[in-house]
């Protein structure tokens, strides 16, 4: 959906890009880890914005001096980290990552192992890769572009992402650094600041109604205290995303135009 502020027509994909630049706007001099287009594109944006001390790489394995524009080639590299020595960044703590999860629950558990019973799943998916590891010794966020129940469920069939009351469970070590920060969906903006650790809404973006969140979320949200809508971005940050991080349009791949803007973009 596109909603107009003034004169200018914001896409919910931008402000889906906003709101993730948001969720790193405060973490000073930290590596960013993004994992996916538009947390890319939000951890891009929010660098040259709200928070220039962020440290971005390449994806692979290259530090980057500069912001380039999502997937291009030939920017100043600034350093070198092949994949040995993320373990070492991941274990020091300094770096906030952004994962995907094919299902997050009330308690910010998340699971990309698989659908259905541990011993004989339904259908198998990427295995938990590094989220444990982040979970317990990074800040984490989530991005999840098509918000839906199947998505946001009572509880995951399978642990990948610790969530807080797992990680308090698991003892000290694990509860230290847990910090799951922010879930960002294509309705809303969400943390773990509800009744016992539980999922909050904290915003809702334009266009989207608290009733329709709660419709599209398989356990009850917590909707305490006001719920704003979440802020469009400012006529700097849309210049950013569509001139410079992404003029190719790739996030609409992700969060797609409604189908009536993309007929006047063709008129």
């Amino acid at each position: 959906m596109s909603v107009s502020t003034g004169s200018t027509t914001v896409d919910r994909a931008d402000v889906c890009a906003a709101a993730i630049a948001d969720a790193f706007k405060d973490d000073g001099e930290i590596f960013a880890s993004p994992m996916g287009l538009l947390p890319m594109l939000g951890v891009r944006l929010a660098k040259l914005t709200s928070n220039p001390d962020l440290v971005i790489s390449d994806g692979e394995s290259l530090f980057l001096a500069g912001t380039p524009p999502l997937f291009a080639k030939g920017d100043v590299v600034e350093g070198w980290i092949p994949f040995r020595k993320v373990f070492d960044v991941v274990a020091y703590g300094k770096r906030h990552v952004m994962m995907g999860a094919t299902q997050v629950d009330r308690l910010g558990n998340q699971n990309i192992s698989a659908i259905g019973d541990f011993a004989q799943p339904k259908r198998q998916l990427l295995g938990s890769r590094g989220a444990p590891g982040n979970t317990v010794n990074n800040r984490t966020s989530y991005w999840v572009p098509k918000h839906s129940p199947r998505v946001f469920v009572d509880k995951v069939d399978i642990v990948s992402g610790v969530g807080p009351t797992n990680a308090k469970a698991a003892g000290p070590a694990a509860e230290r650094y847990n910090d799951i920060h922010r879930i960002v969906s294509n309705l809303a903006v969400f943390d773990m600041g509800g009744a016992g650790d539980t999922m909050r809404l904290v915003s809702v973006h334009p266009g989207v109604t608290v009733a329709e969140v709660q419709e599209a979320t398989g356990f009850d949200l917590d909707l305490s205290g006001d719920i704003p809508e979440t802020r469009a971005p400012s006529m700097e940050e849309l210049i950013m995303i569509r001139e410079v991080l992404d003029p190719k349009g790739l996030r609409f791949k992700e969060v797609p135009k409604p189908a009536e803007d993309e007929t006047k973009d063709r008129a």
